[in-house]
């Protein structure tokens, strides 16, 4: 019971938190999907597509940066727990800095290779153009709510996600309905929130955490042999990450080609998506924190409970989400947009996305205990073999045969193929270590 506790103790914050960012951009997609023209919705869509590319292929500021530091919490090390955040933010920085450099090749590159209609690419060119400003507050935040989590604290990444999504929302209405903006409002609402949100990220690690500055050693933060192991941690999550990415954004560049009408619907039930994917990181996240912790400490007893409860909840909550998706499917569809030929388009896909929450939920709690035992090499070999093995191949035979059917069979084959092989690869990389 006490191992449960201490899962749902950082799992329902996480949930929480987690779910207020599909959320948010649930509400993007409504705000646009309720103005008169299609295309908004897709150039929203193409946008965020281009920065889920960009900037989730920095999550490992996130990932990494927590199974090292409950790694280092469960081992006493205080040293190295501040000097983990002071990488994270650096290489946050770094990153930024780098990304509105060459904002225009990216740009170029991107909209190269996403052959939407041009009122899309248009609206998705601004809203790209006005979001690209916001990097360093994004990745400095994803540096800050990894390393929250890694102590443990899964409250402060809630009211970070919380106030900073909830602020998102405030301006998107402010500038889509109060001042007449489109997909562009949506964009500079989003730049405002992730600033104001990494100012509380300071206050709140000065608020509680201010005498870990102490133990900060500027020689053991440059220091090269542990830098370039958190380097090569986070390069296998970084590579990871942007297969996974790539698969998503794959799958919403080949959707425009269907049309508009398509790319909306889509978009729609990939909301639906990554609704339940954020809900299940909750206890995915709550795995990383734990499990960092008792493998930090060689607590292995409490380490395979701890395993073995989180696919449990994992399991129970992908069940409930695809029973709701099951029981109101037109309900949830029309939550993000009242245009009835995109409605029937979704409905008719809509069977992908019940089946989803249940498939899916056991890769999502793995990758979960794997970034715990920074295992990252085998998070990064089976996100290959998924991608190029499955994913792809899939998606050139199933597509022609069966047309936008074909691309939600090859998304599925995806989610499965990385749950059962991080599961096969479980021996090696997690049983095995705790019995040397």
């Amino acid at each position: 019971m006490r191992l449960n506790k201490q899962i749902l103790h950082l799992a329902i914050p996480n949930i929480i938190s987690n779910l207020s960012v599909p959320l948010l951009s649930g509400v993007d997609t409504a705000l646009v999907g309720h103005l008169p023209q299609t295309y908004f919705i897709g150039a929203v869509a193409v946008g965020s597509m281009i920065f889920n590319f960009i900037y989730w292929g920095f999550g490992f500021l996130r990932m990494g940066t927590t199974g090292l530091t409950a790694q280092a919490f469960g081992a006493g090390k205080r040293k190295e727990i501040i000097t983990i955040l002071g990488r994270g933010l650096i290489v946050a920085l770094s990153g930024s800095l780098l990304i509105i450099v060459l904002q225009k090749p990216l740009a170029q590159l991107s909209f190269h290779l996403i052959h939407a209609s041009n009122e899309v690419e248009h609206y998705a060119r601004n809203y790209y153009f006005i979001r690209i400003f916001a990097a360093p507050a994004t990745l400095a935040l994803y540096a800050f709510q990894g390393w929250f989590l890694g102590m443990q604290n899964a409250r402060y990444p809630l009211v970070l996600t919380v106030v900073t999504n909830l602020l998102n929302v405030g301006f998107d209405f402010l500038f889509v309905y109060g001042l007449g903006m489109n997909s562009d409002g949506v964009a500079l609402g989003t730049v405002l929130a992730q600033y104001i949100g990494l100012v509380l990220a300071v206050w709140l690690f000065c608020r509680r955490y201010r005498s870990y500055l102490g133990d900060m050693d500027r020689k053991r933060l440059f220091d090269v042999a542990r830098f370039r192991r958190f380097l090569s941690i986070n390069s296998d999550i970084f590579l990871r990450t942007l297969l996974l990415v790539f698969a998503f954004s794959f799958f919403t560049a080949k959707s425009a080609e269907f049309g508009d009408g398509v790319l909306a619907a889509n978009s729609v039930l990939m909301q639906l998506w990554l609704i339940f994917s954020y809900a299940i990181d909750g206890f995915a996240f709550s795995g990383e924190s734990l499990v960092g912790k008792f493998w930090g400490g060689r607590d292995y007893s409490n380490l395979r409970r701890v395993i073995r409860y989180l696919f449990y909840w994992g399991s129970g909550l992908g069940l409930f989400f695809s029973l709701v998706y099951f029981l109101f499917p037109r309900p949830l569809i029309y939550v993000f947009t009242n245009q009835q030929a995109v409605v029937n388009i979704a409905l008719s896909y809509m069977g992908w996305t019940m089946i989803a929450p249940v498939l899916n939920s056991f890769c999502y709690i793995w990758d979960g205990i794997y970034l715990g035992a920074t295992a990252t090499k085998a998070m990064r070999n089976t996100s290959i073999l998924a991608l190029f093995v499955f994913f792809l191949p899939a998606y050139y035979i199933m597509r022609p045969i069966w047309g936008n059917n074909g691309m939600w069979l090859a998304m599925t084959f995806f989610m499965i193929f990385r749950g059962l092989s991080l599961w096969i690869l479980s021996r090696k990389y997690i049983w095995r270590p705790m019995n040397e």
